[in-house]
């Protein structure tokens, strides 16, 4: 079948704008009247995640001339459900079935924290299996009635995706249960263990989403809100085909510890999709926490704080991370609380546990509630405080378990011999002190619960936010301004125990958090709750309703919404790039005026101008930096002589290594320039003495700085300390990534203390930590060169610096200010250069050491003939060419004719 958006971009292209429906301005606005712009996508599919973009059905665009409306922005909300109830009817239009809002979802509530200006499009699958025959009315009739697009998965495809990836291992995973043998029993292989054909199938699933929201993306307007563990590989679908759609995430589950996730086989996989987002959020700053950690450890990425936001620099892109717990919706709760279903039921409860204390639990039935533990600890307090027989009754509510396995099946049979332990021990005539309810029961029903309920109970060993506490509160408010019926006012007090392990603990201060593993603890914090007294009840109850009426879910989806706006404000600013295959593919971002360096424009300029000055970086720059042979090339170190022997060039190598090592390697350049150490030795030519830079001889500060690096490397496997004549350096690129990056924060800190008064510099770097005299950069060096070509009546007309690292980026800035002075000529050309397509300070870029290399050959071609006269002189053999870049350079033949 054809998608609408497809026949609408038919009907654009025919002339008939009738057929397009007028232009509606209202967030529920019908999807046939979403604003049409000037180029729109076409729909299509990805044969394969690698592919390139050679597909022309998936990727061309129609240009139409009609002029388009105003643009509206728009926020697209995937999730794995869509928020809707689905019920069977037959006769109905939408191919016999009848669909209403689901006013329990989360995900439909978000839409009141989102501005009234921004439509919301909801795309996501459906509860109700919907024949293929029935699926195009089923569509279009949500799409033009509740602006949802529904995603049809296969049903074999969805219970691999699903049921087996999912909950299967990804959920258990994310809530700390390692993959062992007997711990998943939902996996497709049946033991646990990791099945590739159920990540085939995830992605495969995620690529049907992805699909859909091609289907209706306006790329320049829309925001794209990805939810859960379920679609965590949709953001680089989306980012591979749109380079700047500005995309968020938020993770609804808990994400676990570096030890734990490192245990995924495609962990590197699911970190970098996600960092394809501009904006990821979690719950707490524990999940955050154990997120940015594993993007330390695996990827060697670290973020950054400034200003309370969280970043990761990810190819010039800076991911933010959003700490955010999600809270409820007020008005929908509030609307319950006025039924007379609900008034009835308290009024019921009430007389059914007439003086009687109420202890409550809500929990899905699943391994990580605790609902035993609950159990085991109400056993315990029945049995150390007697008091309570008699007198307190825990009512647990139970919903219907979402996954399958053994497991589950273990811990309900657990359940019902706890309860019927405890009952058989401690109940009495007309006295049950368990009352378990094994299903779940209508709201109204629920909330009456809340309302009679003297404390709220949550043992879950792990769980992402869990709001029952947050429901509860409300409940124990009740209405505003109904103070005269305390079924609907609510008694204005409340108290709660919470497991110290879910999400939505940090918020409530005033609970009585607990470690439900620890029976005894837990059942003496339940004793203590009920026995409160009524005043600290109270007290506790207004501190949690202030929080929770003020953090409700419309102000975590505005807040969200707010970020995302921030994190994506420069996307149209930059140019991008996509690189990278696969899950390895990511967007480059730049600077818009950075660009590859013409080596047309290069040349010009160096054939013009009269006194050049040239800066090379080594390691990267001339030589790779992954090579073990760091000795230069024979071709090398001819065309850096050719260039020395022009007498208009002034050369110079400005690295980190020592003057004895570069001496050494660039022995056969008799006029480069070397600036060692990063420039505290500088020596003009060969048969110069070396100078210093730096004002300080004394290096009495190694005495004090090298103890201190001895003891972190002796208590961090594989790290090293290389010392030089000024400098000393801590490495850590062979340590355990984390622990390595731990330690060299903290001694960066223990040196900065020690060395406070001493004219050191101590910097990080990568996987570096630098302890050198103060005043010491490339950047400096290279203004002291041009200031002395100044002396000399050389203005240099022709500066070209090149370097790959961080310490050439001062080298970067510092020239790009020395220009602004008289020190050159003006309008001096300045070619400063990187290494690779990166964030740089730098202009240009160069994609490898073989283009540094082949456009060096290219100058050394331009330089005068008849200025080299004593390059023969120089040259050990006579050689008759070099091939570099499939392109001869002859110096048998450097004299011209008329020479």
């Amino acid at each position: 079948m054809m998608s609408r958006s497809y026949t609408n971009l038919l009907d654009l292209a025919a002339g008939n704008f009738e057929a397009l429906g007028p232009a509606g301005g209202g967030r529920r606005r019908s999807f046939g009247a979403k604003r049409m712009t000037r180029v729109m996508t076409v729909p299509g599919t990805l044969s394969e995640l690698d592919d390139e973009d050679d597909e022309p059905a998936a990727t061309s665009s129609v240009a139409s001339d009609v002029p388009s409306s105003a643009a509206c922005e728009r926020l697209i909300v995937v999730a794995n459900q869509l928020p809707v109830v689905a019920r069977r009817r037959p006769g109905a239009a939408a191919g016999g079935w009848a669909f209403s809002w689901d006013d329990d979802s989360l995900l439909l509530r978000l839409r009141d924290g989102v501005p009234d200006e921004m439509e919301v499009l909801f795309i996501g699958t459906l509860r109700a299996d919907v024949p293929p025959a029935s699926r195009t009315k089923v569509s279009q009739s949500l799409i033009d009635g509740f602006g949802w697009a529904p995603v049809f998965l296969p049903a074999g495809l969805y219970d691999r995706f699903y049921q087996h990836f999912c909950k299967g291992y990804l959920w258990p995973l994310f809530h700390y249960m390692l993959p062992f043998a007997s711990a998943l029993p939902a996996a497709a292989s049946g033991d646990g263990r990791f099945d590739r054909g159920a990540w085939e199938a995830y992605v495969l699933a995620n690529k049907y989403f992805f699909e859909k929201v091609v289907e209706v993306i306006n790329p320049e307007d829309d925001y794209v809100w990805v939810h859960d563990y379920h679609l965590m590989a949709l953001p680089t679908f989306l980012r591979r085909r749109f380079n700047r759609l500005r995309i968020g995430f938020f993770l609804h589950s808990p994400f676990p510890s570096s030890e734990i996730y490192r245990s995924l086989p495609v962990r590197e996989e699911i970190l970098r999709t996600l960092l394809n987002c501009d904006l990821i959020g979690f719950h707490t700053f524990d999940y955050a926490r154990h997120f940015l950690s594993c993007c330390s450890r695996m990827l060697g990425i670290e973020y950054q704080s400034k200003r309370g936001y969280i970043g990761l620099d990810y190819f010039g892109r800076t991911v933010g991370i959003k700490i955010m717990p999600v809270g409820i919706h007020m008005g929908q709760l509030q609307s319950v609380l006025r039924l007379s279903e609900k008034e009835k039921k308290v009024a019921e409860l009430r007389q059914q546990f007439e003086g009687k204390s109420v202890l409550l639990g809500v929990d899905d039935m699943d391994i990580f509630k605790g609902i035993n533990l609950k159990l085991l600890a109400f056993e315990n307090m029945l049995r150390t405080h007697p008091k309570w027989k008699g007198r307190a009754v825990l009512v647990q509510i139970a919903n219907p378990a979402r996954g399958k396995g053994k497991d589950l099946e273990a811990v309900q049979a657990e359940i019902r011999e706890s309860c019927d332990r405890i009952n058989k021990e401690f109940g009495q005539s007309g006295y049950s002190p368990v009352i378990f309810i094994d299903q779940s029961v209508p709201s109204a029903v629920r909330l009456a619960y809340y309302t009679v309920a003297e404390c709220v109970v949550v043992t879950a060993v792990r769980d992402g936010m869990n709001l029952t506490p947050y429901e509860y509160i409300v409940c124990r408010e009740g209405i505003p301004g109904s103070e005269c019926a305390p079924e609907v006012s609510g008694p204005k007090k409340s108290m709660l125990v919470v497991s110290e392990f879910i999400g939505c603990s940090p918020s409530l201060s005033g609970a009585i958090r607990v470690n439900p593993w620890n029976i005894e603890a837990t059942a003496e914090a339940l004793n203590e709750a009920i026995s409160m007294s009524e005043r600290e009840k109270q007290l506790r109850h207004e501190k949690h309703y202030r929080y929770v009426s003020t953090h409700d879910v419309a102000y975590w989806s505005k807040s969200f919404v707010q970020d995302l706006e921030r994190a994506c404000k420069d996307h149209f600013r930059k140019p991008c790039w996509g690189i990278g295959l696969g899950f390895g593919f990511r967007v480059v971002a730049l600077d818009p005026h950075f660009t590859k360096l013409n080596f047309d424009s290069i040349i010009m300029s160096y054939e013009r101008s009269k006194s050049r000055a040239i800066f090379l970086d080594y390691d990267g720059t001339l030589v790779p930096q992954a090579s073990l042979n760091k000795n230069p090339s024979e071709e090398l170190l001819r065309i850096i002589n050719t260039l020395c022997a022009d007498r208009n060039n002034t050369v110079f190598i400005v690295s980190g290594r020592s003057k004895d090592d570069l001496s050494k390697k660039l022995i056969s350049c008799p006029k480069l320039g070397i600036a060692a150490e990063h420039g505290y030795f500088l020596r003009w030519t060969r048969d110069e003495e070396w100078q210093t830079t730096a004002q300080t001889s004394d290096f009495g500060w190694m005495q004090m700085a090298k103890p201190v690096m001895d003891l972190y490397t002796e208590s961090t496997d594989g790290s090293t300390i290389e010392t030089k004549e000024t400098a000393l350096v801590w490495h850590h690129q062979d340590a355990d990534q984390g622990f390595g990056s731990s330690q060299a924060k903290e001694m960066l800190d223990h040196l900065e203390s020690v060395l406070a008064n001493e004219p050191v510099s101590v910097k990080s770097g990568q996987f570096i930590v630098e302890v050198k005299p103060q005043g010491v950069t490339k950047g400096l060096i290279a203004e002291k060169v041009l200031t002395s070509m100044k002396e000399k009546g050389q203005l240099a007309d022709f500066v070209l610096c090149i370097g790959d690292d961080r310490s050439d980026e001062d080298m970067f800035e510092n020239i790009a200010d020395v220009m602004k002075r008289s020190i050159v000529a003006p309008k001096t050309p300045l070619f400063a250069c990187t290494v690779g397509q990166k964030p740089s300070k730098a202009r240009f870029y160069l994609d490898d050491t073989f283009e540094v290399v082949t456009m060096l050959s290219s100058l050394a071609d331009a330089s005068e003939p008849d200025l080299m006269a004593d390059l023969e002189d120089d040259l050990a053999t006579s050689v008759s060419s070099i091939e570099i870049s499939d392109r001869v350079v002859s110096f048998s033949n450097l004299r011209t004719e008329g020479s």
